[in-house]
């Protein structure tokens, strides 16, 4: 029987480090842990939800209710099979990319600056830097309360920082099919990869990651800069100075309030300025009211 925690703490799992308790808490190492919690959430009623590298998420300061899963152990591995990747729906992107250039397997160095797992990747379709998550995913394993399926990157329904994938399905596992090389050229590539992150974008700091999807031609930060929104601050949460579309914890005094009132106010400045109503990126787990969005169904 998988262990069960009541008012586990979520605040540290989330690289903002916002947000209160989950009601419910649960860590999954194999698949058949997933699928226990699966049933038992199905049993109970509870919403479920799935938290990887809290790298896109912002967490309700009241907490959450249902059961939160983290999936580790298996459901995080990572293995090599015949020029490719199978990895588990909790692995690192960043892990992931690491193990291929060591492995001398090109394709997936993208992966390196997605601060998530593999499940959150899919889900989200977490493109970067040029590279293209569906153009070496071969497949992923779902997991859902009748059991598991496998799907192709068609069945997924990608779009911009988006896929078909509903609350209760859950990526257990993905194979990426990627290309040989050396070492020392997938590498350099990450090197420069690395280095371009850390001069664009602010480091040594708590934050989650782009707030704002990029509207059509144009790059949320750009908007937001135009409109004065850089260094923005309301409590502890502050637009980076350096990337107008990062929210910073400053001194980690910020609340999700905090943050959802700076998210507002930004992208009022953005509207008034250049007529582009931004849609947020970042996620929410638990009753995290964003003003400018209509209230949830039943909510």
């Amino acid at each position: 029987m998988v262990e069960i925690e009541h008012n586990h703490p979520l605040a540290r799992l989330t690289t903002v480090r916002t947000g209160g308790p989950a009601e419910l808490f649960a860590r999954a190492a194999t698949l058949g842990d997933l699928l226990e919690l699966l049933a038992f959430a199905h049993r109970g009623g509870h919403e479920l939800h799935v938290i990887g590298s809290g790298s896109n998420l912002l967490v309700a300061d009241a907490g959450v209710s249902g059961l939160v899963v983290r999936l580790e152990g298996l459901l995080a591995r990572i293995e090599a099979s015949s020029g490719a990747l199978e990895c588990g729906g909790g692995a690192r992107m960043p892990t992931i990319a690491a193990r291929a250039a060591a492995l001398g397997l090109a394709g997936i160095e993208f992966a390196v600056n997605i601060p998530g797992t593999v499940g959150g990747a899919v889900r989200m379709n977490a493109n970067a830097y040029g590279g293209a998550l569906a153009s070496v995913l071969e497949w992923v394993d779902v997991a859902t309360v009748d059991g598991v399926s496998r799907r192709r990157p068609q069945q997924l329904g990608f779009a911009y920082r988006s896929s078909a994938l509903g609350p209760d399905e859950i990526v257990t596992a993905a194979r990426f099919a990627l290309v040989p090389s050396t070492s020392t050229a997938v590498r350099a590539t990450l090197a420069e990869m690395r280095a371009w992150r850390h001069t664009a974008q602010p480091k040594g700091i708590k934050t989650f990651g782009s707030t704002f999807k990029n509207p059509v031609g144009k790059t949320a930060g750009a908007l937001l800069a135009a409109a004065g929104a850089s260094g923005l601050r309301v409590g502890g949460a502050r637009l980076s100075p350096k990337h107008a579309n990062f929210v910073e914890n400053v001194d980690g005094s910020a609340s999700t309030a905090d943050i959802v009132s700076l998210m507002a106010l930004a992208r009022e400045r953005v509207l008034e300025h250049s007529g582009i109503a931004l849609e947020r990126e970042v996620q929410a787990f638990g009753e995290v009211r964003f003003p400018w969005e209509p209230p949830a169904s039943g909510g």
